[in-house]
């Protein structure tokens, strides 16, 4: 009888350990199969918004912004390139990556290292642009613009706003400050983060009608990206903007042609003018990705946004307005002479042609908005 016994327990000991062998096996295959589509219970959602300048950014921004289970911060990156501008952008790569790790784990210590005083809230970058800075509990009162939430709610410190950061599911950040997906691979391997990039790109005849519009407060960030080098102003623009388009073609054919295992399903690219076209059916798209849901409430904020009058004007250049956004997608087709509209398509050929933008052949061809420039993608996420 107990030799029975013995050789039960010992048959009962050895299934267990199988089955724990076989589990793990089971779940390091499905991660290998499904890294991301769904967060552990309990973790953060970590996501960054990749751009470049003015390239609609800050209005895709606001669409993860105003989600009430997101905490979203406007380039960070913004504080190391202004500390350190007497130097080259690759300079900048390692510092910028470190400040977004910590940022993502909700502590803020190092971006209030790049302050010369006892920071706040209010010393970070763009800080107005988050809703979950303009509101409890980092606000006594809920702003309901970019005024009042300055006057009200900038004085908590940095402690305060980590502890308000820990309590939303999701984390997002806006970038324009990187050129390339593999200075991200640290952060796309930490185990402690759940990293989703959503890519957006845009139209680059739109992008340099943009910047011509806001050519004095980008002045310093030019000459980051070029490493100072001394050029005139015409060739200076022209290599800023074939920088950019290279930059979305590496980053595109990294993710979408062979992108390593860390990095399948957790990058999505969106055309501004996608979101322009069509805004409710790209803001749903992009809270699916993130693992969101959206509200009637949302739905109502979005119209409104990007169904106002006109295409803005000089003094709203980096505001958030109501805007009609279709008109906004299309205005370079009326302003830019097509003597530069030529010279960007040919610096920007080959980003043009992968995201799906069409070349014009002529003055009146650029000039004739029923010609869709658009293209349907070729790609998918």
């Amino acid at each position: 009888m107990s030799r029975h016994y013995r050789f039960n327990l010992k048959t009962v000991i050895s299934l267990v350990i199988l089955h724990g062998v076989v589990v793990v096996l089971f779940c390091s295959w499905y991660v290998q199969i499904r890294p991301c589509n769904v967060s552990p219970l309990g973790t953060k959602t970590h996501i960054l918004l990749l751009s470049s300048w003015r390239s609609g950014s800050s209005f895709l921004g606001q669409i993860l912004s105003q989600h009430p289970s997101v905490f979203y911060l406007s380039e960070p990156a913004w504080h190391v390139w202004t500390k350190g501008w007497k130097s080259g952008e690759q300079a900048h790569r390692i510092a910028v990556r470190d400040l977004l790790r910590d940022t993502y784990k909700c502590d803020f210590s190092v971006v209030g290292s790049y302050f010369s005083e006892k920071p706040t809230v209010s010393s970070l970058f763009m800080w107005t642009h988050s809703r979950a800075l303009c509101s409890p509990p980092a606000c006594p009162l809920t702003a309901t613009n970019d005024t009042q939430c300055r006057q009200a709610c900038g004085v908590q410190g940095l402690k305060q706003m980590e502890e308000t950061c820990r309590a939303y599911s999701h984390l997002a950040i806006k970038e324009v400050r990187f050129f390339e997906l593999e200075s991200l691979y640290p952060l796309l391997q930490d185990p402690n983060l759940d990293l989703r990039i959503i890519h957006l790109v845009r139209d680059p005849r739109a992008v340099m009608k943009s910047r011509e519009k806001s050519s004095r407060a980008l002045q310093r960030d030019n000459a980051i990206v070029l490493e100072h080098r001394n050029m005139a102003s015409i060739e200076m623009q022209n290599d800023i903007m074939q920088k950019i388009c290279q930059s979305h073609v590496r980053i595109n054919e990294r993710a979408i042609l062979d992108p390593p295992l860390f990095l399948e399903g957790r990058y999505k690219m969106i055309r501004y003018e996608d979101v322009a076209h069509n805004p409710l059916k790209e803001m749903n798209n992009i809270y699916t990705f993130v693992g969101l849901k959206t509200s009637k409430k949302l739905e109502e904020w979005i119209y409104r946004l990007t169904h106002g009058n006109g295409k803005g004007t000089f003094k709203e250049a980096f505001q958030i307005t109501s805007r009609n956004a279709t008109e906004v997608s299309q205005a370079w087709r009326t302003v830019l002479p097509y003597s530069k509209v030529r010279r960007i398509q040919e610096v920007c050929k080959e980003a043009m042609s992968l995201l799906g933008y069409r070349t014009v052949y002529s003055e009146e061809e650029q000039k004739r908005l029923e010609i869709d420039l658009v293209m349907p993608q070729k790609f998918t996420w």
